[in-house]
This record gives structure tokens, sequence and C-alpha cells, in this order.
């Protein structure tokens, strides 16, 4: 596995994401494997682009989401085929200029080559609570408020 693999998987990342903050649910869905594995913030899972599809049209149909500001931390192969990508993540709510601290997030990829694409095998958001130590949560939070525009924090 040389850089140009680890870059096209950072590259998968920033579509997820970014599919995401234009509320393009097939656009998510349609970046994982057949097998892939999609675990939610609030614990839900949806394996395979169609179920996928069918967890996210809703949310996006009904719901005002908020616009995620990321940082990938790393990038590293787990073997032929297989890359690990690490990233925290936190959310602006629609209407507010600010993240919102208590939607702070460690994000997991897994993706896999395939034929020649990567694709995501699991992608995993897992909230950042640091419970009982808000210093953690601060840092986080200050952290992702320099992304934003003017570096806000």
């Amino acid at each position: 596995m040389d850089d140009s693999d680890l870059a096209k998987v950072r590259g998968l990342y920033e579509g997820l994401i970014d599919a995401w903050n234009r509320r393009d649910a097939r656009g998510m869905a349609d970046l994982f494997t057949q097998r892939g594995l999609q675990i939610g913030f609030d614990g839900s899972t949806a394996s395979g682009p169609d179920e996928i599809f069918q967890h996210l049209d809703p949310i996006f149909k009904d719901h005002a989401t908020a616009t995620y500001v990321t940082k990938v931390r790393s990038v590293r192969p787990l073997g032929p085929g297989a890359t690990l990508l690490t990233a925290i993540s936190g959310l602006v709510p629609p209407g507010r200029t600010d993240i919102s601290p208590a939607t702070n997030a460690h994000q997991t990829l897994v993706a896999m080559l395939e034929d020649g694409v990567w694709g995501i095998e699991l992608f995993q958001n897992t909230p950042a609570q640091f419970h009982g130590r808000p210093e953690l949560v601060n840092a986080m939070t200050a952290e992702l408020q320099q992304l934003l525009p003017g570096g806000r924090g």
C-alpha cells in the first residue's frame, strides 16, 4: 500500500462527511461496500448501501441536520487492501455558528479495496462525552472550533 492509497481512503472519508453536510443519503450510502456497516451516534446500525440509504434518507427529509466539522487523526494500513482512519468530529447545529460540545465524537472508518475501488467496510461514530472530565470535552471542542471560518473558539 502506498501514499496514494492512503490519500484515497482520506478522500473516501471526506466524501462521506461532504455527503452528510449536503444531506445526500444516496451519496453517503454508495460509499459503502455491500457488507459495509454504519454505526451511528445513537448506536443505530445499518448494513449495506440499500439499508444505509433507507436509514439516512428519512433523517435528511424529516430533520434539520447539523453540519460536521472534522479532523483526521490518522490513516494507516491494516494489511493488503485494508486501511483504518480515525478522526474527531463536532457538529454545528442549524442556525448556529459554533460547535455543540454535546455532539463531539470519535469517528472510525475501515476501508477495503475491492476490484480496485476503495469502499467503506465500517463507519462508527462514537460520542466523546468524557464523563466527569469536562476539560477533555472543552479541549476537543476548542480544537474543532479552530477549523471553522475565522477559527472561532
